[in-house]
């Protein structure tokens, strides 16, 4: 997640001028018409309604102190950032991808829900009336998004394999970020915040990057579970797994 456009040497200079400094995957107050909004809102709504009806019929009841777990760490996790190239610029885990593959897609886009109405009301990261939109992009695109392509590499790869889960997860969370992005540019062209070509360009090219950071932190926050509790994860293994060496020791 962007924390501020960059004003490095890679963005045109107009790019920078016209791009609001806080436009970032955490959409702020004020950037969103009606109409999207509403939208974004309704989306969001219905979501979490069919989220809390699957966890209530489908979830045992150790998933819970997992789902804490689980949000407090993506909640921490999320008020750490790495630098990125140019000067005075940042991201940080996002988490959808990681949610989905611990928690699945339901639970995991709950978790989501949560970490974000936490930053908004009490960090002021993203706003209030934006939440919906927000919820969709790294709820929606980044939890189901990124789960079901983990799921669909995983599957291909070896279901009980952790180069199938590694190759899952790496592409998952890069991929779910970098849609977020992509949406997050649509939503504010069709507000006409900025015009859809400067924010598509500016957000695509900055959270390829963050893609990246996101898809090490989650294959190594996911490689430490494989190794010592496989059964954590949403359909763990069906026999004992085994790690490289490579990744088990860092």
């Amino acid at each position: 997640m962007a924390t501020l456009v960059p004003s490095g040497l890679f963005i045109p200079h107009l790019l920078r001028s016209l791009l609001p400094s806080s436009l970032a995957l955490h959409i702020p107050d004020g950037f969103l018409n009606i109409p999207v909004t509403v939208v974004c809102w309704l989306l969001a709504i219905g979501l979490i309604a069919l989220c809390l009806k699957r966890v209530q019929a489908d979830y045992q009841e150790r998933a819970v102190p997992l789902m804490g777990v689980c949000a407090a760490f993506i909640f921490a996790a999320q008020m750490i950032n790495f630098p990125l190239l140019g000067g005075g610029t940042s991201g940080h885990l996002l988490g959808g991808t990681l949610a989905g593959v611990l928690l699945g897609p339901w639970a995991g886009s709950l978790v989501m829900t949560v970490v974000f109405i936490v930053q908004s009301v009490i960090f002021q990261d993203g706003g209030l009336t934006a939440l919906g939109a927000n919820i969709v992009n790294m709820g929606l695109i980044g939890t189901f998004g990124g789960y079901y392509l983990y799921r669909a590499i995983r599957k291909a790869l070896g279901r009980d394999s952790w180069r199938g889960v590694a190759v899952g997860t790496v592409v998952a969370a890069w991929t779910s970020v970098f849609v977020a992005a992509i949406v997050c540019a649509i939503q504010l062209g069709l507000s006409g915040t900025v015009q859809f070509t400067i924010a598509l360009a500016a957000l695509s090219f900055w959270h390829f990057f963050i893609g990246i950071g996101e898809a090490i932190i989650t294959v190594l926050a996911v490689s430490y579970v494989w190794r010592t509790r496989p059964d954590l994860i949403y359909h763990p293994p069906r026999r004992m797994p085994t790690i490289p060496e490579s990744v088990s020791s860092q």
